[in-house]
């Protein structure tokens, strides 16, 4: 029974994939929160130009 249990790697296999899923979690928060503020800035200025080229 405890050499049955040892070998089986399903358990193994399901980590590997949620720490896979954690990793690219994070790394797409990171990337996010980065790059932030030039998304700000750049919504920003279409919004001006958006505005200027409807004025009177």
């Amino acid at each position: 029974m405890f050499k049955g249990f040892i070998q089986e790697e399903d358990g193994a296999t399901a980590i590997e994939y949620g720490l896979i899923a954690a990793f690219l979690g994070v790394s797409m928060i990171a990337a996010f929160s980065a790059l932030g503020n030039e998304y700000i800035g750049m919504y920003g200025s279409i919004e001006a130009a958006a505005v200027a080229a409807n004025g009177p």
